[in-house]
């Protein structure tokens, strides 16, 4: 009988071993994906790899079963830097004190990653009914980079799952729905001139400033009285312009202004009519003028990631497996994106549950309590155990 309280031995050495990995964004994670590959065989998996182009990193599936159908557990092996972080002990270095395992993953998402990893040796006869797949991804913290392509690769070595789990953390409550997110980098061109000949000039970060405050008005419309998704923490579209750069000195009528800016919107809103109203501002009411005083200024808009929305239904069997084994836990809507809502947009119903909670995430000291793991391992052994049938 699995403990209460203390996870299974095989997940505290899978997450110790996967800590011990330096997969910040900007590494390669494929040490970290020898050793799983190794530990996933040694368990009768078979493994399928997909390398980004400079097969400097990859995806990897581990197939237990054969057929159509079959369920996957997903999770992400990157992590956010720890550069200008206080640590109490070496963020790469599982450490166990207080009832909490730290170190960078430990929450988001290496917990649940080794999870799964660790239930390996139970994967090949709970697939004798129908498969079990392990996806393991690389740069999510990036923008999803990864998963898009595992996905088409899985759609062409002829995978065809009937749901998916992907492990982030929820405190072990069930997730079935999150907000799309896009964001976008906005880049004005303008002409420079001394500032006592402002009139000559093509001021980059005003009309830099009228296209943000364009962004403002659009996020107050959605706030008011745009589609509604009741259940969320903010129910509504939000729009934000996060980031600005512009200008050199004061007395500089600046050539250059960039921006960036977020839509996280709800499922059912149209975030392609939202960006055409933005792109035919910049286009009617502002390069005109601009390009009346020089031809050569401008505004380039373009999409830097985009996560989709995710809204599991009641009906989808991975909707009401993962909520039968969560008993007396309410399922949630989150504003924040994960890689379910890829699954879901490619046919493979999806839902979102593993250990930790989303405030310890990407902090100092990051950690996942004990009696969260201990839970996602009794989780495991009952969603693999309705798989087996």
């Amino acid at each position: 009988m699995p403990s209460l309280t203390e996870p299974d031995p095989r997940t505290m050495d899978c997450i110790a071993r996967l800590i011990g990995f330096d997969t910040v964004s900007r590494n390669s994670n494929l040490e970290l994906l020898d050793w799983a590959r190794a530990h996933l065989e040694q368990h009768g998996a078979t493994i399928r790899m997909d390398f980004n182009e400079d097969r400097q990193k990859a995806n990897l599936l581990a197939s237990f079963g054969e057929g159509p159908g079959g369920l996957v557990l997903s999770g992400h092996t990157d992590v956010v830097p720890v550069d200008g972080q206080d640590w109490a002990s070496d963020p790469f270095t599982a450490t166990v004190r207080d009832g909490k395992l730290f170190g960078r993953g430990a929450c988001d998402m290496k917990g649940f990653v080794g999870v799964i990893l660790g239930h390996a040796p139970d994967y090949a006869k709970a697939a004798r009914r129908e498969p079990i797949h392990v996806a393991l991804s690389y740069d999510e913290e990036v923008g999803c980079l990864g998963i898009p392509r595992l996905i088409e690769a899985m759609q062409g070595w002829g995978i065809k799952p009937t749901g998916c789990l992907v492990g982030e953390p929820t405190s072990m409550r069930p997730v079935s729905a999150h907000k799309g997110g896009r964001v976008y980098r906005c880049k004005v061109t303008g002409k420079a001139a001394h500032s006592s000949l402002a009139p000559s000039a093509v001021n980059a970060v005003e009309y830099a400033a009228r296209l943000i405050a364009l962004i403002q008005s659009l996020a107050d419309h959605e706030r008011r009285g745009g589609l509604r998704a009741e259940g969320f923490d903010v129910p509504h579209t939000t729009i934000s312009a996060n980031v600005f750069r512009g200008g050199t000195a004061a007395n500089i009528v600046p050539a250059a202004a960039e921006l960036m800016f977020e839509f996280r919107y709800v499922a059912g809103f149209d975030p392609e009519a939202l960006i055409a109203k933005i792109r035919r501002f910049a286009a009617e009411e502002l390069e005109p003028a601009m390009q009346a005083v020089d031809a050569q200024t401008g505004i380039e808009i373009a999409l830097v990631n985009a996560i989709p929305a995710l809204d599991a239904k009641e009906g989808d069997a991975i909707f009401r497996r993962v909520c039968d084994l969560v008993p007396g836990e309410t399922v949630e809507k989150v504003s924040y994106g994960t890689e379910a809502s890829f699954f879901q947009n490619s046919g493979v119903p999806a839902m979102v549950c593993g250990p930790g909670s989303i405030v310890q995430a990407h902090k100092a000291d990051e950690y996942v309590t004990l009696e969260q793991l201990a839970r996602c391992d009794r989780f495991i052994d009952g969603l693999i155990g309705a798989t087996a049938g």
